[in-house]
């Protein structure tokens, strides 16, 4: 039995996300996501102004008098939901952790899908993959996919990237529009990242928390890994080892997105201290830029 508490934090996630998605995302979404291509729907009467290559001329010959044949978008896209639940998710030193903001940036992406009636899908992985929901359309469906991320219980504390891709491609056969939702503290996935990035349309959505990024003059401190459980005295008074942190990190982020651009990945940057509506916003309007 889920908890009431997990169903009013879901309730209170729709009524926040389905104002956003209406109001802001509903053209946006589907400027950016293409549905497969055109398919016919029927023929009319030629009227002035129609393209004279849509004539259809059987009919036309049959009927007398000019015939058009009228195409439609097939719209219908599967929208795949890759979301890392390790132990590292449990940090955040602003408003939210990293697994909360996770959850809300699914929430909206999955309401902007099914207000365009596509279908969503979802992955749950740590160190393995923990969960899988096969796509499905509807509102019940996308409610459905909200209660397992928040009611979830990680099994594992690490993060294996490429296994969530590699199992993506077992599940998934045909091109899905795919968000991979982590902050990327692992290795060794750009292979799975790159066969990935060819076969579906794939975004990655790192969440970061400043305190990850730089440090502050606290003195000694205990910090400890999440997902290792290890953990080391360090004194952050030293300003050379502040610099040391920020640099190892900023290289961290530059090697990342050097990945991404090789895989012809997009990225969208998320922090915990940030609403989540600008920067998914930017990275719409970026791409619709990019498509014309």
């Amino acid at each position: 039995m889920i908890p009431q508490e997990i169903l009013k934090q879901v309730r209170h996630i729709e009524i926040s996300t389905r104002g956003l998605v209406n109001e802001v995302f509903s053209g946006e979404y589907h400027s950016v996501f293409k549905g497969r291509g055109m398919s016919f729907a029927e023929v009319r009467e030629y009227q002035y102004g129609d393209d004279i290559r849509s004539i259809d001329w059987n009919v036309t010959a049959r009927a007398g008098s000019p015939f058009v044949k009228i195409f439609e978008e097939e719209r219908e896209l599967t929208v795949m939901l890759l979301v890392d639940v390790s132990a590292s998710g449990d940090f955040g030193t602003r408003k939210r952790l990293k697994s909360e903001v996770a959850v809300e940036v699914c929430a909206l992406l999955a309401f902007s899908a099914i207000k365009n009636n596509d279908k969503v899908g979802l992955v749950v992985f740590s160190d393995h993959v923990e969960k899988f929901v096969p796509p499905r359309k509807g509102r019940r469906h996308v409610l459905r996919v909200l209660r397992e991320l928040l009611f979830h219980k990680p099994e594992g504390r690490g993060t294996d990237i490429a296994t969530a891709l590699e199992y993506l491609a077992h599940v998934q056969q045909k091109r899905a529009v795919t968000f991979l939702v982590s902050d990327f503290r692992d290795h060794g996935f750009e292979r799975a990242l790159a066969v990935a990035g060819r076969r579906h349309d794939l975004t990655a959505v790192r969440l970061g928390d400043a305190r990850e990024e730089e440090l502050p003059s606290l003195g000694l401190v205990e910090l400890e890994d999440p997902e290792t459980g290890e953990r080391v005295v360090v004194n952050t008074s030293g300003a050379a080892f502040r610099a040391a942190f920020q640099s190892g990190n900023e290289k961290r982020r530059a090697a990342l997105d050097r990945t991404l651009r090789r895989s012809k990945v997009d990225l969208i940057d998320i922090e915990t201290g940030e609403p989540c509506v600008k920067p998914l916003m930017r990275f719409f309007r970026d791409r619709v830029r990019r498509q014309r």
